[in-house]
């Protein structure tokens, strides 16, 4: 499954796939989701990972753009900067729940 076309209406990341199905995935959920190290913490050898506690503000959940990934992903840029977050389709599908 392939991501064909994605847009914002409202506070929501609306997805349509290649099957033609469509998810609607709220900005706050995205944000809150997001995969990096920073916002989801990073486990080594000895300790599975901790979520760091994140101060997030009104910026954090407005989305300036996303940038295409390969064939298998998104990276969201927000209005407060972060924008090393990469979202796969799989997660995109689970947090959209296709």
């Amino acid at each position: 499954m392939t991501l064909e076309s994605l847009t914002v209406i409202g506070d929501e990341l609306a997805i349509r796939w290649s099957d033609q199905t469509e998810s609607y995935i709220a900005l706050p959920d995205l944000r809150r989701a997001c995969p990096c190290a920073q916002c989801a913490g990073e486990a080594d050898l000895l300790r599975p990972a901790t979520k760091p506690k994140l101060n997030l503000a009104p910026a954090s959940f407005s989305l300036r753009r996303c940038a295409m990934v390969g064939g298998y992903g998104i990276q969201p840029e927000w209005a407060d900067g972060h924008s090393s977050g990469i979202f796969s389709y799989e997660l995109l599908h689970k947090l959209g729940g296709s």
